[in-house]
């Protein structure tokens, strides 16, 4: 499948403001199944960009400078990509969880990717033990791995009930768990919790999700959102696996990886400061348009 993806952010301000720097995590990384074709981003009324090196994660990150002052600022990032990937299926010869646990802490890779720097808490998911326990109860050891995750997903989605409301971009997972609600955020920040206590290497991935429409109904343009789910590493053979709790499926040819990252704190799509005063107002449009 290739998509056209674009995606639109625009600040409004009510006085003008002077500066701003910010990083931009907008273009999508190449990852197994996944191809970048085209990439662009446009920034009005203009600013400086330059590359910048992630932190921590696998991301692109841009860092932008505006330096004359601005009542409003729109960040467009178009891009093509081609996604090939496979529905997983689970198999009689998948490693258990207790492989994996193992495995993972035995791993030297030192590189993004390495399953050992998703292993821990992290500042924006630390443990909780009653998600733990809830968790523990799909994550017994001699379950192969990717059962486990899927039946983990399935769960959370059963159990919780998707609110735009409920929460806040900084919402501890504890308080989405204990309310039963939240948006995909807070369900993946969930089940990354609950795999990280259980030993397991979970990480944060976020981008889009292909909407399909109602049957005989047409898609709504701009209609679509950025998307959160979850990776965990399932071994040297199987790498990672992508689950999504929000609707309790696997990572397939619907979803599109940005960036991927120990929480959303790593990979926020932008981030940074402004100087000036007065109120700030944001709208966001994302449109995911299978060619």
């Amino acid at each position: 499948m290739r998509y056209a993806i674009r995606h639109v952010t625009r600040f409004d301000y009510a006085e003008p403001v002077a500066f701003a720097r910010c990083n931009l995590r907008l273009q999508p990384i190449d990852w197994p199944g996944q191809r970048v074709e085209h990439y662009a981003l446009d920034i009005q009324p203009g600013g400086r960009t330059s590359a910048a090196r992630a932190q921590a994660g696998l991301a692109h990150v841009v860092r932008l400078v505006v330096e004359q002052a601005v009542e409003a600022l729109t960040i467009k990032s178009v891009a093509r990509v081609t996604v090939e990937r496979p529905i997983p299926v689970p198999a009689p010869g998948d490693p258990s969880l207790a492989e994996i646990a193992r495995a993972a802490r035995a791993s030297r890779d030192l590189s993004a990717a390495s399953p050992a720097s998703y292993l821990y808490p992290s500042p924006r998911i630390p443990f909780d033990r009653d998600i733990a326990d809830w968790c523990a109860e799909e994550l017994a050891a001699e379950r192969g791995c990717l059962d486990a995750g899927i039946a983990l997903a399935r769960r959370i989605q059963r159990e919780f009930d998707f609110d735009p409301h409920a929460t806040l971009v900084d919402t501890p997972p504890a308080q989405a768990f204990a309310n039963r609600h939240g948006v995909c955020q807070d369900f993946a920040q969930i089940m990354i919790c609950g795999l990280r206590a259980a030993g397991l290497p979970a990480a944060y991935a976020s981008g889009y999700l292909r909407t399909l429409p109602p049957p005989g109904g047409e898609r709504l343009v701009g209609a679509d959102a950025t998307h959160a789910w979850v990776l965990l590493w399932c071994g040297a053979d199987r790498g990672w696996i992508g689950l999504d709790p929000t609707n309790g499926i696997w990572m397939a040819e619907d979803h599109v990886v940005v960036a991927v990252g120990r929480d959303y704190g790593d990979i926020a799509p932008i981030d940074g400061v402004v100087l000036g005063y007065g109120a700030q107002d944001m709208s966001v449009s994302v449109d995911v348009a299978p060619i």
